[in-house]
């Protein structure tokens, strides 16, 4: 294929501007995964420009260079990582468009994102966590909320931004599983245990009771499951992440060791430890991918061990030898 910059956008910002746009429309992406690659390669474009360089026409030395830089500025493996994703993309998306004749960061090898988890819950701390969430807040309502916030999201695993923004048409009629609308605008089933079915249905009643004054105040009627003031009209992810920190405090547990994603972890290991399937576990997480959530394998290592050495034949005759 040959280059046709004729048809390209004049300048960087139209190139990036126009693959947000392509990228958005295509996949659906979310809008922090679209403010993430804006960012990513706008600075990547200024470092071009800083150099002297042409967007259009950069090589894959050029990008090289940019990320022996990011480096060099103390930037972590998982942000380099993330923005050579960011330039590939674009770079694709370009040849794809005729802009370029080759993805000049195509054979690249990043360098890999560091995959960690955070200190692990265990059983004992969510039910302190849930524990404290029943009398978080003010008012009865409060407390419902909070219950129904942490029973869900430790029920499911679901992301904040999924759980924040569930419609309350989900949660009618007593549901035995909930529809999750997940990155890409990819949808999957998720099943509610009974406590979490108990906890949604007392806050739906404190909700509709509070919908119903509403109404009567002229004010219009909220989509959400957890209204919120804001632009979004639901509970923001900021709001759930300083309640947590409040609950962890009440509840004697770390509050840098509580977060939304956590409870996401913590819903993954212990579903993993208590004998689930991954692939299970990777339907229910809404990953694409089995090697992502392959990081949750270290939870069954002591598992192991101890199966092997209390069961195992050979190793009880060791013990007897």
């Amino acid at each position: 294929m040959t280059a046709d910059l004729s048809n390209a956008p004049a300048t960087p910002e139209g190139w990036i501007s126009t693959f947000l746009d392509a990228h958005a429309a295509e996949l659906d992406a979310a809008r922090n995964t679209q403010l993430a690659y804006g960012r990513d390669l706008k600075d990547f474009a200024a470092w071009v420009a800083h150099r002297g360089g042409q967007f259009a026409t950069v090589t894959r030395d050029d990008v090289e260079s940019y990320l022996v830089s990011c480096d060099a500025n103390g930037l972590s493996k998982a942000t380099r990582a993330r923005r050579l994703s960011s330039i590939r993309q674009m770079y694709r998306f370009a040849h794809d468009e005729g802009w370029r004749a080759d993805n000049p960061a195509i054979r690249i090898k990043g360098p890999g994102a560091v995959q960690r988890l955070p200190d692990a819950l265990s059983q004992q701390d969510v039910t302190r966590l849930m524990d404290a969430a029943r009398s978080h807040g003010r008012t009865p309502a409060d407390h419902a909320r909070a219950t129904a916030l942490l029973e869900l999201v430790y029920a499911t695993g679901m992301r904040v931004t999924e759980l924040v923004g569930l419609p309350v048409a989900a949660a009618r009629g007593d549901p035995r599983m909930v529809l999750v609308r997940g990155k890409g605008g990819k949808e999957r089933m998720v099943p509610l245990s009974s406590p979490a079915r108990t906890a949604l249905a007392d806050w739906l009643h404190h909700r509709d009771a509070a919908e119903d004054k509403a109404r009567l105040a002229g004010k219009p009627p909220s989509r959400q499951l957890f209204p919120g003031p804001g632009a979004d009209g639901h509970l923001t992810r900021q709001h759930f992440h300083l309640m947590l920190k409040d609950i962890a405090i009440t509840a004697g547990v770390s509050p840098a060791r509580v977060t939304p994603h956590a409870l996401r972890h913590a819903f993954a290991t212990h579903l993993l430890a208590g004998g689930a399937d991954l692939r299970v576990i990777q339907t229910l997480l809404g990953h694409a991918d089995l090697s992502t959530t392959e990081i949750y394998t270290h939870v069954l290592d002591d598992h192991l061990k101890s199966l092997v050495l209390d069961h195992h034949p050979l190793a009880k005759a060791g013990k007897r030898s």
